[in-house]
């Protein structure tokens, strides 16, 4: 997945809009890098990606909780199907 995207940044409706502006925008441009290109591909792995998320967040030392939604979360677990197997 192309650098600019990067879910981090998201922290508002606006900028969720823009991150999954970036985001069609890299399946166009970089789609040999998606694991779920398909959108049935990519909805199995959002549902799979979903249950493991809070161990992403654990792992990486970053003070999230995964049960209390919000931009960031919704933008992680969308990056995170891209690429879930």
């Amino acid at each position: 997945m192309n650098n600019k995207i990067l879910a981090g940044e998201v922290n508002s409706r606006i900028s969720f809009i823009e991150f999954i502006e970036r985001l069609r925008d890299d399946l166009n441009e970089n789609s040999n890098d998606w694991e779920n290109k398909t959108l049935g591909d990519f909805l199995v792995a959002l549902g799979a990606y979903a249950e493991d998320i809070q161990g992403y967040y654990d792992n990486t030392k970053q003070p999230v909780n995964a049960d209390v939604p919000s931009w960031k979360v919704f933008a992680d677990l969308l990056t995170g199907a891209t690429m879930y197997e």
